[in-house]
């Protein structure tokens, strides 16, 4: 370190020794001295990121850097503002490995407040990562922040997005890929490709003009059609799809068989997605390897995620038709765009033509229930670990902890529509409930979520479920709405054991599976229905439960449970050398320095460019140094 230092000082001094331009910038040459200096510091660098990452050695680093800016698109055909990811919408694959650490940069060019969350990711005892209002201060416009979490023993298909305030809904997402390490085999034949499909509602509306409806109505109204990889739909009907609209086309090759992973990303629309004459062979769902079942299609609901493999196996006499329609939207009165993308062969002889493939029966919604108590889990198929996925026997554990969590649809709460959740509409404070707990600040919240609805006016507050740490909690939720939502846990994956219509009792645990129930993150409850799920609390932190239906969540359907060790835990990730204060912290914060020069700013010079680089490089192997020893114990 101190070589480190004296040859940071060494290259500083003979920066500010280079001849200046008339505009005062250093110009860009270098004396030899110059360059010795250069050349010892870097030398020093690459000295401190060898000592830095010696426990690392079979965990590589991979670095992204991310500008989250509008954009401006026009996915139904007319121009409309979107978000994008470094200008692409939807956003780039974040394409990582079992393990890896994964080191992103966030610059937030928005013109409000903005947090990137991973929807599935389990940043296994470090929740600082999570990117949600109660664990981070959200990054201002013109700041950045970078985000440095391990994908621990972890596989399957993620995706991020914007998680405040609506944002979504116009953008901001893209996939997460975790592939197996080479050691641990696929529980089925390597695919000849690999491709990430996002499918969702959309609305033709702004971003503050779908706030103001949901503010004002309590709910979002029907949406104007639905995407396919963030584009309209295929002219399947001249009377519905105007021309023009740029469509998805999927290019395949006969004979070959392709991992499609797919996401609805949308705000409130479960989605039945299929191919037309062509099988899907479900084989994961958000990080679990599943029983391989044939679907003819498969009703995917809001923040889910799903890999199929599907063979080309065809004779390709025309394209063919890729469907993302809605489910339980009232087909009868539905007329507006659905989903078509266009699966495109090699050989194909030419375009697709004639009627969309059947969607399931609309208001079949048993057959929707039962198709999803068919997901089960491949208990003898190994995970991200060597050992099987069923060699950890949830079935024979103990539940510690019971909550019976009740949803509705809108109420009035203080004369303002809002959700809850048994009766409490989630209060978001303005210091971030992570930073309260660490602060040990009085007031921020309490740790006193009722585990039943009780039987009290609906209020709003703040109010954590109390998790015992190494305990085994059982949640119900019960949908007393109606409409179908999704409800998804940070930081683990939990066991969906049973879900069924009516009420939930003590006698439904009869009905549970206790053997291969599906390992995700994401589960779907039907209205006038319920859903059973088990989780093993061993992840220190507090984590967000979450409606993920948008509008619920946007009016108060949310809320965080505590998972906090007893005892000192030296393998939890302590507080990041980077955080944002806010709230009652904000004395904490200064100003970033090195604010975001964005497209609208001069360009710098080489030296200068140089400099902030080397800046940005070795406050960010800093970093590293200093979490290293904890990273390195959850190895």
């Amino acid at each position: 370190m101190p070589l480190l230092i004296l040859s940071f000082f060494c290259f500083w001094s003979s920066l500010i020794s280079f001849p200046r331009s008339r505009g005062g910038d250093p110009m860009p040459s270098f004396s030899s001295s110059s360059r010795c200096c250069c050349f010892f510091f870097f030398f020093s660098l690459l000295q401190l990121l060898l000592l830095s990452n010696l426990c690392f050695a079979a965990d590589p680093f991979a670095f992204f850097d991310w500008t989250v800016s509008y954009l401006t698109g026009s996915p139904l055909g007319d121009k409309q503002q979107v978000i994008g990811v470094n200008g692409q919408f939807p956003g780039p694959i974040l394409n990582v490995t079992t393990n890896w650490n994964v080191v992103v940069n966030v610059k937030n060019d928005l013109d409000e407040p903005l947090l990137i969350t991973w929807n599935g990711l389990q940043h296994r005892k470090n929740s600082w990562q999570d990117g949600v209002s109660g664990t981070n201060c959200p990054i201002p416009p013109g700041w950045n922040w970078t985000y440095q979490f391990q994908v621990k023993d972890q596989i399957g298909s993620f995706f991020y997005f914007p998680s405040l305030n609506l944002q979504r809904a116009i953008g901001g997402f893209g996939g997460i890929t975790v592939n197996n390490r080479e050691v641990i085999p696929l529980p089925f034949g390597l695919p000849d490709g690999d491709i990430t499909i996002f499918i969702g509602d959309w609305y033709f509306k702004s971003l503050k003009k779908l706030r103001k409806e949901v503010e004002d109505e309590g709910k979002i109204g029907a949406p104007d059609g639905i995407l396919i990889n963030g584009l309209g739909p295929y002219n399947y009907d001249k009377d519905l799809v105007r021309e023009g609209i740029p469509y998805e086309v999927i290019n395949v090759e006969p004979g070959k068989t392709y991992r499609l992973r797919v996401h609805n990303v949308g705000i409130s629309t479960s989605l039945n997605f299929r191919i037309q004459n062509h099988n899907l062979l479900l084989v994961e769902t958000e990080g679990s390897y599943t029983n391989q079942q044939m679907y003819m299609n498969m009703d995917i609901h809001v923040g889910q995620s799903y890999s199929f493999l599907v063979t080309m196996d065809q004779n390709a006499t025309s394209d063919y038709y890729i469907v993302a329609s809605p489910r339980f939207s009232n087909a009868s009165i539905w007329k507006k765009p659905v989903g078509v993308a266009i699966l495109h062969y090699t050989n194909s002889m030419g375009p697709v033509s004639g009627p969309l493939p059947d969607p399931p029966n609309e208001n079949d919604i048993f057959t929707s229930m039962n198709q999803a108590r068919s997901i089960r889990w491949n208990v003898t198929a190994s995970g991200a670990r060597p050992n099987p996925q069923g060699s950890f026997k949830y079935g024979e554990i103990t539940v510690t902890d019971l909550y019976v969590i009740l949803s509705g649809p809108p109420e009035l709460v203080d004369g303002k529509w809002r959700t809850t959740l048994n009766g409490i509409s989630y209060f978001s404070p303005s210091t971030p409930l992570n930073l309260a707990q660490q602060f040990n600040l009085p007031g921020v919240y309490k740790v006193d979520f009722p585990n039943k609805m009780m039987d009290r006016p609906p209020k709003l507050d703040t109010s954590l479920i109390n998790g015992t740490f190494k305990g085994f909690m059982e949640i119900i939720f019960q949908n007393n709405d109606t409409l179908t939502k999704s409800y998804h846990l940070d930081g683990y994956a939990f066991f969906v054991v049973g879900m069924d219509f009516g009420l939930w009792t003590e006698n439904s645990r009869g009905t549970y599976n206790k053997w291969d129930g599906v390992a995700r993150s994401t589960v779907q409850v039907f209205p006038g229905a319920w859903a059973a799920i088990l989780i093993s609390l061993d992840n220190a932190g507090i984590w967000n439960l979450r409606a993920e239906n948008l509008d619920s969540w946007y009016l108060g359907q949310e809320l965080y449970l505590s998972v906090v060790n007893p005892e000192k835990d030296t393998d939890e990730v302590a507080l990041p050398g980077n955080t944002i204060y806010c709230g009652a912290l904000s004395a904490l914060q200064s100003d970033q320095a090195g604010r975001v020069q964005f497209s609208d700013s001069p360009s710098i010079s080489i030296g200068s460019n140089v400099f902030t680089i080397i800046l940005a490089m070795t406050a960010l192997l800093l970093s590293i140094n200093q979490q290293n020893l904890v990273i390195c114990g959850n190895i």
